[in-house]
Formats: structure tokens, C-alpha cells, sequence
């Protein structure tokens, strides 16, 4: 999802001048093809008092790839975007600025009151909505639990059953009678069940047979989107007024989130309910280990779980959305990595999963194309100037783009566009020459944030997606139902979406 901040309320104006936007240079530009390289890029005009107000609207259903692309021609890879007079945002693909407000000058970017302001309806004041102590507190709590061998342990347990007891018979009926099936929902609700037990220790049964549609995961689906559509917003002031009137989009926003809320703290009343009646804690669910801590406050609770629900159920359905298209569309890397997951036993075991390393490279090279998270932004507290020289004022937005950042040549080479897992891996000097996984670092490659606030369960991610990848494709090969050529469109939301979901044919592979 784009960010764009603080557009000023008097180009509310500007309205009705719509319709000339459409006979301006910075009209939108023809469809291309996500991973080939644009041509005839230009910087955006800037116009006395309105900047390029006209060309940030011209362009905005298309926001991130018009920002990339812009960033594809600035010579630092840094971007300074005037709305008007005294309104600008700072777009980045240059690591070392990425360096710089993550981690060298942490404590000068923080969330904001925008960004914490538009999706405090729906994750309130969790980790991933807060600065300053409050955040430390939290992710103190969090990485304690997160760095245990019993969760862990817990989450494979939970993953393995997902995996045998719904995904593979699920697919092995797709495959019988040649059905059709949107396999990013299939990933959604498989991630969606498994998040939920993990932090809540309830199973919502969303990946059943009958693929029911169910209130909460429903609600949760709403306000998701709409938080999304939130920050697509070009003048945020629109939203702003439609909640205030309880109208559209915002009515449906007030009660997504009230169903979502109530749904959790339900489950966290039952849950300290169990605690209380038991003499020793014998789940190993967040929740059960936030309360345990002494940590019951409702709502702070509440926050957290969201949250994390969040984070767990999209990025891990949407990376690997992406990485099976791109699969079926590399039939040589699919030949390596089936080779490599036949090469492990039938009953993978932590370590196991762990070595498949050209695996890991794939999955990397595909979030590489396709991050689950395509921007974020912080705001500076303070003033301050970027290693490119780029001077930033108090209140000023600094965005950061993973998803330009993998498609610029300066950092991956003149094939960037092409999906080589190779480029993550060298040969060994021993004399059975295996491969090894060379990494990039954070700054380089932001797909799981970087500096103090790197992803906690980047770890469990890759456990999760190989033991996925493993169990899957072992016994099936995942085919697009799509017409030849046919490219699908990244949508940048919370977390990335292909639009209209991931059609496509399961076939049994052979014994």
C-alpha cells in the first residue's frame, strides 16, 4: 500500500477540476507488465502552490509502481514529492538512507500521528501502531515469547496438522475432479487458521471443504481493506468526514471492527477463565502466555493479538501466492526445488527444513519481486538531513519502498527482472560443491523491516512456508488457470494482494 500524508484540506477545492487531470501529461500511462522495465520515465512536474498535486492524483491507481518508477531515474534513488508549499514527502529506494531512519537515527522517525491516527480503529495502540516506550515494553514482552523453543514447537504442531488434515485433502479433491480454485483464498484461510491458533489457541475452521464463510474472519477481511483503502486515500480529510458521519465505507469500518473486538475479547474472557481454574499452564498460545505474564488488561491484549493476527495471516498467504505463480511460470526452478524437498524425508523435522537452502533462496528471490509489505513510512521528530544529502523538516514522511528497492538495477544487476534464485546462493569449496545461501543485508532488502523493529517471526515465516512448500508440492503441481501471457496485477494493500485471487488447477504428480 502507498502512503500518501498530509495532503492540506483546502484541495478539496480542487475537486471539481477533476476532469482536466485526464488531458495532463501526468495522465496514467498504458498497463505494462509488472517485471518489465518501464520506458520514458520522467520526474513529476511541480507547479507553483499546488506542486504536483495534479500528477499525484492523475496517478492514483497506480501510486507504488509510479513511485518506483520515479525512483528507477532519481540519481540517489531519493524522491522528494511537493504537494504544495510547504507539503512534501520524501520517497526512498537507497539502503542507506533505509539504514539511516531505521537504525542509525532510530529514535528521530516514528510512526507518526498519521499513520498511527488511521489505523488505530483497527490495531489500536499495539506494537505495530506506537513509538517510544510504550513500543519497547511491547516488544519486549513479544520477543521473549517469540524466542521460545515451546512455542516454536507449538506453532510446527499446528502447522504440520493444517497442512495434513485440511490443505493436502482439500487439494487432493481439487485435483480429483479438476476444479478450479483461488488459491490465494486456500492460503488465506489455511494462514488465517493457523495465526488464530497460535495466538489465540481457537480454531476457526476456515479451511474446511465446504470453504464456509465465517463472521469474524469476514469482518477481519473488511477492515483490513478498508484500513487499506484509508491511506489510498489522496485527501484524507474524505475518510475522515465519512466516519464522522457514520456514512459508506466508514459505517461498514465501525462495524467490522465492533465484531472483530467483541470476537476477541470473548476468547480472551474464556481463556482467563481456563487459567484461573487450572493449577498450571499447559497452552502454549499467545494469549495464553500474555495473560500468564500478568498482562490481562482487555484492550491492550486485545490490541495485540489483532495485531499480530495481522502480520501472521497476510504476509506469509501473500508471499507464497507469488511464489507459486512465479514457480509455474520457471518450470526450471520448480525442478530444483522439488528435487531438493524429494532429496528430505517423507516426515520433515525442524533441522531438515531448516537446510533446504535453495528453497530459501527461491522464496527470498520471489519476495525480492513481490514483498508481502511494498512500502512503509516513518516521520521525522526532528530535522535532520539524509546520507544522499536530501534535507527532511520536522513532520516530514520518509518512505521507504522494498518493492522498488528489488527492482532497481544499481542494486541487483541488469537481470534484476529476472526471477534467479541463483543470485542468493554460491557453490561450496568442498568437494560435493552444495549450494549456500548468501544473504543480502536488511537495508538492502527490507521485506521483513529492519533495525530495531525487524520482524519478530521472520524465522517462523520460512519454517512455515517451506513446511508448506514441502507438504505441497511433494504431491502437487499448482497450475494458473489463466490465459496464456496473461500477467497478474500486484495490489498493494496492509499486505500485498493479487488482484482478483490466484486461479488455478491442482495436478497429482506422479509417484
Amino acid at each position: 500500500m502507498l502512503f500518501f500524508y498530509h495532503i492540506p484540506s483546502f484541495f478539496l477545492l480542487l475537486l471539481p477540476l477533476l476532469p482536466i487531470f485526464f488531458l495532463i501529461k501526468a495522465s496514467t500511462p498504458k498497463k505494462q507488465s509488472s517485471l518489465a522495465p518501464s520506458t520514458a520515465i520522467s520526474l513529476p512536474r511541480s507547479y507553483p502552490i499546488i506542486g504536483s498535486f495534479l500528477a499525484a492524483v492523475a496517478n492514483r491507481k497506480r501510486q507504488l509502481q509510479w513511485i518506483s518508477d520515479i525512483l528507477q531515474v532519481s540519481p540517489s534513488a531519493t524522491f522528494v514529492l511537493n504537494y504544495s508549499i510547504g507539503t512534501q514527502q520524501v520517497f526512498t529506494a537507497n539502503p542507506a538512507v533505509v539504514q539511516h531512519i531505521l537504525k542509525t537515527h532510530f529514535p528521530n522517525y516514528g510512526k507518526g500521528d498519521y499513520v498511527t491516527g488511521t489505523l488505530k480503529d483497527f490495531v489500536g495502540h499495539s506494537i505495530f501502531n506506537v513509538d517510544g516506550e510504550s513500543w519497547k515494553f511491547q516488544r519486549q514482552l513479544a520477543s521473549h515469547e517469540f524466542n521460545t523453543k515451546s512455542l516454536r514447537k507449538f506453532i510446527e504442531i499446528v502447522v504440520d496438522a493444517e497442512i495434513s488434515d485440511r490443505l493436502i485433502p482439500f487439494l487432493s479433491s481439487a485435483a480429483a475432479t479438476g476444479t478450479v480454485v483461488d488459491f490465494q483464498d486456500i492460503l488465506q484461510r489455511f494462514s488465517f487458521d493457523n495465526i488464530c491458533q497460535i495466538a489465540f489457541g481457537f480454531d476457526p475452521a476456515y479451511l474446511l471443504p465446504s470453504l464456509p464463510q465465517t463472521k469474524f474472519a469476514q469482518a477481519f477481511e473488511e477492515s483490513v481493506q478498508i484500513s487499506s483503502d484509508r491511506f489510498k486515500e489522496v485527501i484524507p480529510a474524505i475518510w475522515k468526514i465519512k466516519k464522522l458521519l457514520n456514512i459508506g465505507s466508514e459505517k461498514r469500518m465501525r462495524i467490522a471492527i465492533s465484531v472483530v473486538r467483541e470476537f476477541a475479547k470473548n476468547i480472551i474472557r474464556k481463556k482467563k477463565q481456563e487459567l484461573k481454574e487450572k493449577a498450571s499452564l499447559d497452552s502454549v498460545d499467545l494469549l495464553s502466555r500474555f495473560l500468564c505474564t500478568g498482562h490481562s488488561d482487555e484492550n491492550f491484549v486485545t490490541d495485540m493479538v489483532i495485531s499480530f493476527i495481522l502480520a501472521g495471516r497476510d504476509t506469509t498467504s501473500s508471499a507464497l501466492t507469488w511464489y507459486l505463480w512465479l514457480l509455474s511460470k520457471n518450470p526450471n526452478v520448480e525442478s530444483e526445488v522439488l528435487k531438493e524437498i524429494k532429496a528430505k524425508s517423507e516426515a520433515l523435522v525442524y533441522e531438515e527444513v531448516k537446510d533446504m537452502v535453495y528453497t530459501h533462496a527461491s522464496l527470498c528471490e520471489s519476495m525480492r519481486l513481490y514483498p508481502p509489505v511494498s512500502q512503509n513510512g516513518k516521520e521525522a521528530v526532528n530535522d535532520d538531513v539524509l546520507p544522499d544529502g536530501t534535507v527532511v523538516k520536522k513532520g516530514m514522511t520518509v518512505s521507504y519502498l522494498p518493492y522498488a528497492m528489488g527492482r532497481l538495477e544499481t542494486l541487483w544487476g541488469s537481470d534484476w527482472a529476472e526471477f534467479k534464485p541463483e543470485r542468493w546462493l554460491e557453490k561450496e569449496e568442498a568437494e560435493n560443491k552444495q549450494w549456500r545461501f548468501v544473504g543480502r543485508d536488511a537495508y538492502t532488502y527490507p521485506v521483513f523491516h529492519a533495525g530495531p523493529r525487524i520482524c519478530l517471526g521472520k524465522e517462523m515465516a520460512f519454517l512455515q512456508m517451506k513446511r508448506v512448500l514441502a507438504g505441497l508440492l511433494r504431491r502437487f503441481k499448482v497450475v494458473p488457470a489463466v490465459e496464456e501471457g496473461v500477467e497478474p496485477e500486484f495490489v498493494p494493500q496492509l499486505t500485498s494482494k493479487m488482484k482478483g485471487g490466484f486461479p488455478v488447477r491442482i495436478v497429482e504428480r506422479d509417484a
